[in-house]
C-alpha cells in the first residue's frame, strides 16, 4: 500500500505538504498509521501544475526520507495544484517508470491500493489500452493500466464515469482470473484545473481517503491520512464516493453503479 497527497488552492510550497507537518508524507514514508505497512519506502513521486496546461513531474526510486533533492525542490517550487505520492510495492519492480503519479498530457494521476491476482491477467489488462494511449504504457503496474483505460474512457468529457468504469473494469478481470481482494482503490487524478479523489472496493474495507477545507492558505486537501496528530477539521471520504474540487468548491458525489455499464454494453 501507498500514501498520498493532493492539494488544490491557493499557491503553497511544495514542502508545506511534503516535509513540514508533523505527520507530512515524508514521515508517512516512514510511519504511515492507516496502512499495512508504516514503510512506504520503494520510491516517491511529485506532480504540479504551474505555467503551462502540462504537469511538472518529478519521480525517483529513492525513499522520499533519504532522497537528498527531494527538500530543496519541495522548498523552492511553488503550486496551486499538486499531486505527492510515496510508494510501497504490491508486486511490480522499484522502477522510476512504476512511481507515481503517471502523467499523460494535461492529466495525472496516483493510486493506493491494489488489484487482486494482477500477475495472472497482466497482458488482458494491457490489451484493454486503446491503441492511441498505449505508447504511454511505460511500467507494469496495475495502476498505470487503470489509468490509461479512464483516459480511453474519455477522462477529458466525464472524469467521474471514465474513472468508475476504468476500476469497475480491472475489478472484473480481477474476479475472472485474480483473486481476492479483487480491487482496493483510493485514488486522485487531475487535469490541471479540477482535481478527483475515488475511493472504493470490491469488499468493506477501502483505503482510508480523507480532505480538509482550509481559509489560510484557502484550498482543499486530500489525503491517504490527515497530516496532523490532531483531526480536527479532517473529514473521511465514504466508500464508494468521489471528491470533486473546482473554483475553491468541493463536492463528494457517488460513483455511478457498476451495472450502469454493464447495461450500456
Amino acid at each position: 500500500m501507498c500514501r498520498w497527497a493532493a492539494w488544490s488552492g491557493t499557491p503553497i510550497f511544495l514542502q508545506d505538504i511534503l516535509s513540514a507537518p508533523e505527520h507530512s508524507l515524508i514521515v508517512q514514508s516512514q510511519n504511515a498509521s492507516e496502512c499495512k505497512t508504516a514503510i512506504n519506502g520503494d520510491g516517491f513521486g511529485v506532480a504540479w501544475y504551474a505555467d503551462l496546461p502540462e504537469p511538472g513531474l518529478f519521480r525517483d526510486i529513492n525513499p522520499a526520507w533519504s532522497d537528498s533533492n527531494l527538500p530543496s525542490i519541495a522548498a523552492q517550487i511553488r503550486s496551486p495544484l499538486f499531486l505527492a505520492h510515496v510508494r510501497a510495492t504490491t508486486g511490480s519492480a522499484i522502477s522510476r517508470n512504476n512511481c507515481h503519479p503517471f502523467v499523460v498530457g494535461r492529466w495525472s494521476f496516483m493510486h493506493n491500493g491494489q488489484v487482486g491476482g494482477f500477475d495472472q491477467f497482466r497482458k488482458a489488462a494491457d490489451m484493454s489500452i486503446p491503441e492511441v494511449f498505449y505508447n504511454h504504457r511505460k511500467g507494469a503496474t496495475d495502476s498505470e493500466a487503470l489509468f490509461l483505460n479512464a483516459l480511453g474512457y474519455n477522462l477529458d468529457a466525464d472524469p467521474v464515469e471514465a474513472m468508475s468504469r476504468a476500476v469497475y473494469e480491472m475489478e472484473r478481470l480481477s474476479r475472472e482470473r485474480g483473486h481476492t481482494p479483487h480491487m482496493r482503490f483510493s485514488g486522485a487524478f487531475s487535469d490541471g484545473k479540477r482535481l478527483f479523489a475515488m475511493r472504493y472496493a470490491s469488499d468493506a474495507n477501502a483505503p482510508t481517503l480523507y480532505y480538509k477545507c482550509g481559509s489560510s492558505p484557502s484550498g482543499v486537501m486530500l489525503v491517504s491520512e490527515p497530516l496532523e496528530a490532531d483531526t480536527q477539521g479532517w473529514h473521511a471520504v465514504p466508500q464508494g464516493s468521489v471528491c470533486c474540487v473546482e473554483d475553491g468548491e468541493i463536492s463528494i458525489v457517488a460513483m455511478p453503479a457498476a451495472d450502469t455499464f454493464r447495461d450500456a454494453a
